[in-house]
């Protein structure tokens, strides 16, 4: 397993962030260190999305990824901002490729298993199950992941508070991506302290997890 995913696996959770201004990265990296998480992923939806990725990047106290990459050129353009790691709604040959050639970590979306057997012949260890909560939440993923015990998943979509520890507590997940922590509502409002206390109760449900 690589390093971030390493690292990924460490935290165990990955905020999802749609943020529409720049000017939001320095209080947004401040509430989720203050919460405990040093990782994030910023989606590549809206004009500004680099130029985050860019900000969170110039962070020596995270790891900052690009979400909702689509495109080999989508691939070269998040690592030229800074990206540390790639993640992908579905699976794409194209957006693998270019990340193996650039040693970049990319996270490859799958819904079925016959996406989880391509990223197997693919060399991958850890995918995103993506929409996790349309693919039958927990009980899903674990149906998912039953056939392919050497492989990492984390699920991410539709996701919020209350199921989490269900999801963690699933040997084969890794790690838990969402939005929750950093909703745009909470974005827009400026509401970073409490970004950074959703952060922090995430992080406290995660530790007491893996305490057991």
């Amino acid at each position: 397993m690589n390093t971030t995913s390493t690292l990924l696996g460490t935290w165990r959770l990955v905020p999802v962030v749609v943020i529409e201004s720049v000017t939001l990265v320095p209080p947004l990296a401040d509430a989720l260190v203050r919460g405990g998480l040093a990782c994030v992923e910023v989606t590549l939806r809206t004009p500004d999305a680099l130029n985050a990725v860019r900000s969170f990047a110039k962070r020596t106290n995270l790891l900052a990824g690009a979400g909702s990459v689509r495109t080999a050129q989508q691939v070269d353009q998040a690592v030229d901002a800074g990206a540390r790691f790639i993640v992908s709604p579905g699976f794409s040959d194209g957006v693998v490729h270019r990340c193996r050639d650039l040693d970049v970590p990319v996270l490859p979306g799958v819904a079925t298993a016959t996406e989880v057997m391509r990223a197997f012949d693919a060399d991958l260890d850890v995918v995103k199950v993506f929409p996790a909560s349309g693919l039958g939440g927990p009980a899903g993923v674990r149906t998912l992941a039953a056939p392919f015990p050497s492989m990492r998943f984390v699920p991410t979509g539709g996701i919020g508070p209350s199921e989490l520890a269900e999801y963690l507590r699933i040997p084969a997940v890794l790690a838990v991506g969402g939005s929750w922590m950093v909703s745009p509502e909470l974005l827009r409002k400026g509401r970073f302290d409490e970004i950074a206390r959703l952060t922090r109760d995430a992080v406290e449900v995660a530790a007491e997890v893996q305490s057991r």
